[in-house]
């Protein structure tokens, strides 16, 4: 079994210098995008889940789902690379030190945090009601916010989420990843509700349907009954077999 990194290893030698992963991780509830945070113990300053590379024991992705499990609990979660972070400004110091200090940490902070060093982002997108998250021992709580209601962030946190953002909005048709961000079964509504959240618009209902149902990758399942006065609309799923078969022809 992998050995789990502590936050008490910062004071060793245990992590590659100068370079971080800092995770996207998208959820999707009530018509809302969400991301889950963290914030940082006695502080008002809120972060994206993150951390660094154990240098003996970790590829960079094996680091990212690592630190997905800690923070949601789950495996297996589908996971994009967007973009890498190397201002020559993204140099935090003495963000770091009054996040270290505020978590009445006695250890002493690796020298190489308190400089530049250079993040690689993921994006995940997960149902979230499968997870239970967790913050970790320099935070106070660990919870999903919706997209457009965003506190004050630590680092350059905002503009990777941006970027997350503007990444996914471009992938979307790509590679259908957001059907990760629905439950097993949902209704066409509620699909084309997620693709105008993400999107930031509405989309015209006819014309999405049937592209929809176009890609070959939806199961249609029995109607949904709600007991009010509309008429029931049809359940879908996303089948997966039929998705990878799609994706080996080309």
């Amino acid at each position: 079994m992998q050995k789990k990194v502590t936050d008490e290893d910062l004071s060793g030698e245990k992590f590659i210098p100068n370079i971080s992963v800092d995770i996207v991780i998208f959820g999707f509830h009530n018509r809302q995008l969400k991301i889950l945070l963290l914030r940082f113990k006695n502080t008002s300053l809120y972060a994206l889940p993150g951390g660094f590379i154990n240098e003996e024991e970790e590829d960079i992705e094996e680091a990212v789902e690592r630190v997905l499990t800690e923070r949601t609990g789950i495996k297996d979660i589908y996971l994009e690379q967007f973009g890498v972070f190397g201002s020559k400004k993204r140099a935090f110091g003495e963000t770091h030190k009054h996040i270290h200090e505020s978590a009445g940490k006695t250890t002493e902070l690796n020298q190489w945090i308190t400089q530049r060093f250079v993040t690689v982002g993921y994006y995940a997108l997960l149902n979230l009601k499968d997870t239970i998250p967790n913050p970790d021992d320099v935070s106070d709580f660990c919870g999903w916010i919706d997209i457009n209601e965003m506190p004050t962030l630590a680092f350059d946190h905002k503009s990777i989420i941006e970027k997350a953002l503007e990444s996914l909005r471009m992938m979307l048709d790509l590679k259908l990843a957001v059907f990760n961000l629905m439950p097993e079964s949902f209704t066409m509504n509620d699909l084309q509700s997620l693709y105008e959240t993400i999107l930031g618009k509405k989309l015209q209902r006819t014309n999405f349907q049937r592209k929809m149902l176009s890609l070959g990758i939806l199961e249609r399942l029995d109607k949904h009954w709600t007991g009010g006065a509309h008429k029931a609309a049809y359940l879908y799923r996303f089948d997966k077999n039929k998705y990878n078969e799609m994706q080996k022809e080309k």
